[in-house]
């Protein structure tokens, strides 16, 4: 840092009336202290209050002393720029801090304890993560189907247009291929789609379908949320609304693919004993997720779909929407565990070798091998767990040669010793269809993530109840607060500016700048959505009027903003049991306390910007060390974040599970003063 701020100097007793032995000792680091030993004080150090015995004492403690000249608005801009943790450090501790969180595979010695266990994973995931909350009402409604027009003088098969409900009111469209020669029961598919805008019209997917019902089977081609019928009307982030309310946001994911599963063996001839889903990219996804959950899936073949959550922390590229990192599914099961679960049935693991979208084999398949082969050997299954490795054309794709691996992988699990199948793909292109042919009509108030949210917001938060001690407890329990050791290392700075790294217990570095007017009044903490680079203003106004600011960057902010993919390394904390509110609210009370300590009063607390608001008043009732709170331009209520259609790649730190059904901001502002 430039030498812009001295250290206080033997001319600055010109200004005094004299200069006491402690002042002088002050005075510069490169002469001894006037005060020998065994000397006597002089009169003005031993004199209570004067300069020259602040200053001693200053020296005693080893604190710095500010400048006596204010600082003007350029020294604060070049001390507010300078870097104190740099751009790699925020994202390489996120990334540890949810790799570390993530479970390894529970140790075994039989099937039987496998089996034991898988079970429990599956009920926990189940009850806590896809039908958390209000989602629990969806659970068990019944399958309302409504059937539309058929397209034939098709080769050997037929489409027929469908609707189905997924949730109360959410109507899901689909397409049925069905063979003209049905005899007996036969297997069939849920064939699910990824990030393809044309959804359930995506070429390589219909003729997946077509494939399979030219071989006798059943193949469902449902549309997903977010894709082809849904493309315009509603975003996966968008989930996260419902979890602000306490509801699952996954659940209408799921319950997409089940209740697809639903249509497919209510069919005559369905043959529930061969039932597979496959699917690429989010397909994929929609795969292993289904699959391990429901019992009734016998074959998944997600291609290039997932990895790890350990492997998502690192490679940034895989980590995922928000459905793939629900809200604590981590604290129960890593994906690995997912596919471990498919043990006691078949599982083909495809991935592209130069897939420069995500899920590429050369790190995504390891991990899970190494963790389900093992179980499947345990469950003399080990044959079932096979994998394909993509590499004409290797990029992200589900094409011919992926889609044959498939068709062979079908025939070895579903036609054993059946010398007639062929797995090579029937050429089928001419009759691939458009866009405008395969719509299935669907209701105008057809919901979506955010008129569910809407509609729940409406009787949010619920009336409280408890004392305020209580309800103080509930709160810090939903952001899952966290009550951070600190250690203040001092790295630069210079007179009335110090730069401090705050290590909050092992989790983090936060960045602060602590400014320090020549006659402190009292001590403002200084938080910005901006970030502390961008507050000379704010910084200035406030030493003009005789406050110490600690400017500081909490997590996801300023200096402290991860460098790339940002939101969904959040998402992915979300996913481990942890809460980025609570994280900032932790930090903030914290540094607080710390300041406290360090200055011996009580603080203040300013934010500017709605974002860091929440975060401030969260802190606020966390610690007694903030005295008052002043917000400039803040989020007045949660319900902004659902009138406002944001989704988590949006407000990514705001989707705490349950907080708006229980909280809004006035209530938690109520918490702090008036307790």
């Amino acid at each position: 840092m430039k030498s812009i701020f001295a250290l206080l100097g033997v001319c600055l007793a010109l200004g005094y009336g004299g200069i006491g032995c402690g002042e002088a000792a002050n005075a510069t680091s490169d002469v001894e202290p006037v005060l020998k030993a065994g000397e006597e004080e002089c009169e003005m150090c031993r004199t209570p209050g004067s300069r020259a015995s602040f200053l001693k004492a200053a020296l005693a403690e080893e604190k710095r002393v500010a400048n006596v000249e204010p600082l003007t608005a350029e020294e604060v801009t070049a001390a507010l720029a300078e870097e104190i943790i740099g751009p790699d450090l925020a994202l390489e501790e996120v990334q540890v801090f949810n790799e570390t969180r993530v479970p390894d595979m529970p140790r075994v010695r039989t099937a039987e304890e496998w089996q034991t266990t898988a079970a429990a994973i599956r009920k926990q995931v189940l009850d806590q993560v896809v039908f958390r909350g209000g989602a629990a009402e969806w659970r068990d409604t019944p399958l309302r189907v409504e059937w539309g027009k058929t397209i034939e003088d098709l080769p050997g098969y037929r489409i027929k247009k469908l609707k189905f409900e997924a949730v109360p009111g959410w109507w899901i469209p689909a397409l049925l291929y069905e063979p003209l020669e049905l005899k007996g029961k036969v297997p069939v598919v849920l064939n699910v789609n990824g990030h393809a805008r044309t959804g359930k019209a995506t070429d390589y997917k219909q003729l997946r379908c077509i494939n399979q019902a030219k071989r006798g089977m059943i193949a469902l081609n449902v549309e997903w949320i977010g894709m082809g019928q849904f493309a315009n009307r509603m975003g996966h982030y968008q989930m996260a609304q419902l979890d602000l309310c306490g509801v699952a946001g996954i659940a209408p994911f799921y319950l997409n693919m089940s209740k697809g599963l639903d249509v497919l063996l209510a069919h005559p001839n369905a043959d529930p004993d061969r039932v597979a889903v496959a699917g690429l990219s989010g397909g994929g996804w929609q795969t292993i997720f289904i699959s391990s959950l429901d019992e009734r899936v016998k074959l998944a073949n997600p291609v290039a779909g997932y990895s790890s959550f350990k492997t998502r922390a690192r490679h940034g590229k895989d980590l995922g929407d928000s459905e793939q990192t629900p809200n604590d599914l981590a604290v129960y099961a890593d994906y690995t565990h997912l596919t471990a679960m498919l043990a006691d049935r078949a599982a083909l693991l495809t991935n592209n070798a130069y897939d420069r979208c995500c899920f590429t084999a050369g790190h995504a398949l390891p991990p899970l091998i190494d963790a389900a082969a093992p179980i499947f050997s345990l469950l003399d299954r080990r044959d079932y767990l096979r994998t394909h490795i993509n590499h004409k054309p290797g990029s992200h794709n589900f094409g011919v040669d992926n889609r044959q691996q498939l068709y062979r992988f079908m025939g070895d699990v579903f036609y054993p010793g059946d010398t007639s199948f062929d797995a090579r793909e029937i050429p089928s292109e001419a009759e691939v269809k458009s866009y405008d042919d395969l719509v299935v009509p669907l209701p105008e108030d057809n919901h979506s993530f955010n008129s569910i949210a809407l509609g729940l917001m409406k009787d949010l938060p619920k009336p409280q109840t408890g004392s305020p001690a209580e309800q103080r407890k509930r709160l810090l329990e939903i952001i899952h607060a966290k009550d951070y050791t600190v250690n203040a290392k001092e790295v630069d700075g210079e007179g009335g500016v110090v730069h401090f790294q705050f290590a909050l217990g092992r989790d983090w570095t936060v960045p602060a700048t602590v400014f320090t007017p020549p006659e402190a009044k009292a001590t403002t903490l200084l938080i910005a959505d901006e970030g502390r680079a961008k507050q000379t203003a704010a910084v200035t106004q406030l030493m003009d009027d005789g406050y110490r600011v600690v400017t500081l960057d909490p997590f996801f902010f300023g200096e402290s903003k991860i460098k790339s993919r940002d939101f969904l390394h959040v998402i992915l904390m979300h996913a481990v049991g942890e809460r980025a509110l609570g994280v900032q609210a932790g930090q903030i009370a914290a540094i607080a306390d710390w300041a406290v300590e360090a200055y011996g009063e009580p603080v203040e607390l300013q934010s500017i910007g709605p974002r860091l608001s929440v975060a401030a008043r969260l802190a606020a009732v966390q610690t007694e060390a903030i005295q008052s709170v002043t917000l400039h331009d803040p989020m007045q209520s949660l319900k902004e974040v659902l009138t406002e259609n944001r989704g988590a790649n949006h407000l990514p730190e705001m989707m705490c599970f349950g907080l708006l059904e229980a909280f809004d901001l006035k209530q938690i502002e109520a918490l702090k003063f008036n307790p």
